[in-house]
């Protein structure tokens, strides 16, 4: 992956739990301070343009753009797909902006990398009246600002849900689903006495070097009391909370609590094993609910908090913001096809056909939509107490630091201890820059 280093000032708040919310601003090759404003951009030109985003596990986006190209047969939109791996998306995305191409006009990318790509630049300012932000949870429209102004528009949220097989535990005596990582544990005990689970394996989440990686790791950390910096922005992943945190992940790959093939499993591997009946537990988005609706599993399978040390736990806070191009062509077309794709019927559509997490609170709040998608109001919740990843101007850097150094624990090749005691110095370098 392309990693572009600069000499940079940080200046750093913090957010929810305290993980490091903005940062820095750039200098040098790709563009300077962001002191770029939606006054000073031309949304002007109208014609083709393209959408891109990972590939769609769902099969509902091109939906979606169809019924745009039909409204405005002279102002098509093409879907690019990328890869379904964050980090691969992210670099592509990277590659295109350096270059300056115009191939890539409206993107959707991870809640996460606003700032780092608002910051050199590699995205419009939009101007703030032209969605309605208004009627959106605060913590996402958050992800789409950055240094007070707005550079993209949340598409879609996420928090991570806790599936269990309801049938299972039910059948196994256990009226309600874990609140915490012990008491998960002992239901899968309970669980795998019966016949039909006696092959099964508990839990399983993402844990392959890339960005589900980070998430998971950080979810880890948080539900344990740690965070991943401190409360004056400083990293802080060296501390027995933290530790709690990893040592969860790192012995359940040792006592079998987590099987040892999910060491390469990213969001689709695990959906795949929770369908095909091999887990009674699995961390993930709430896209799988659709899709497991429709599996074998169908009806059998519930959704939870995530469980934490002493109690609930808490999500890494995702999602999905459309974002400008800066050397995109026909800028007009795709600041009207941004509020076509986020607006509310667009995200009414996705709820309904991919359980893609609404950003509009009212999609929540709304009674009938919560007795057909019983997963609604505890998605909310997972939302609205979610902890962010640290979205910073190098933030490939910090995640790439959080993937090593999780992934030498959990495959045993170093101690908790001192996997947290590396990532802590790698921090403090990537974020004193």
């Amino acid at each position: 992956m392309t990693r572009t280093t600069r000499a940079l000032q940080c200046s750093a708040t913090l957010v929810a739990a305290g993980l490091l919310l903005t940062a820095c601003g750039s200098s040098g090759g790709s563009g300077g301070s962001s002191g770029q404003n939606a006054q000073s951009t031309s949304f002007t030109g109208r014609g083709p343009i393209t959408y891109v985003a990972g590939k769609d596990t769902t099969g509902t986006i091109q939906t979606i753009i169809d019924r745009w190209n039909k409204l405005h047969p002279k102002e098509k939109v093409t879907f690019i797909q990328l890869p379904t791996d964050a980090d691969s998306q992210r670099q592509q995305m990277i590659q295109n902006a350096e270059t300056k191409s115009d191939a890539y006009t409206v993107l959707s990318l991870d809640v996460v990398w606003t700032s780092e790509f608002a910051a050199h630049q590699w995205i419009d300012r939009l101007p703030d009246n032209a969605f309605p932000l208004q009627n959106m949870l605060k913590p996402v429209v958050e992800t789409a600002k950055y240094r007070g102004g707005l550079y993209a528009v949340p598409g879609s949220s996420d928090g991570g849900l806790l599936y269990y097989r309801s049938d299972l535990l039910k059948k196994a005596g256990i009226t309600s689903p874990p609140a915490t990582w012990s008491e998960m544990t002992a239901d899968c005990a309970k669980v795998k006495k019966l016949p039909e689970a006696k092959d099964m394996s508990c839990y399983a989440g993402q844990f392959q070097k890339y960005e589900g990686l980070t998430v998971n790791f950080s979810e880890a950390v948080n539900s344990a009391g740690g965070v991943v910096t401190d409360a004056s922005g400083k990293p802080d992943v060296d501390t027995p909370q933290a530790k709690k945190g990893l040592d969860f992940l790192v012995d359940s790959f040792k006592d079998g609590t987590i099987p040892k093939e999910a060491i390469t499993y990213q969001e689709e591997d695990g959906r795949q094993a929770f369908q095909s009946g091999k887990l009674v537990f699995l961390r993930n988005w709430p896209y799988v609910y659709a899709l497991a609706q429709k599996s074998p599993i169908g009806g059998k399978f519930a959704v939870a908090p995530l469980p934490g040390l002493n109690g609930t736990g808490s999500s890494s806070l995702g999602g999905h913001n459309l974002a400008l191009s800066s050397f995109a062509k026909n800028k007009a077309t795709a600041l009207d096809f941004m509020k076509f794709f986020s607006s509310e019927e667009s995200a009414s559509y996705f709820l309904k056909n991919a359980s893609l997490a609404p950003p509009y609170t009212n999609l929540y709040d709304d009674a009938s939509l919560d007795k057909q998608y019983p997963y609604l109001p505890v998605l909310k919740e997972s939302i609205l107490h979610a902890v962010p990843r640290p979205r910073v101007v190098q933030y490939g850097d910090v995640t790439s630091a959080i993937e090593k150094e999780a992934y030498a624990a959990l495959s045993g090749s170093k101690s908790s201890s001192q996997a947290l005691k590396d990532l802590q110095a790698d921090l403090q370098k990537l974020t004193a820059q």
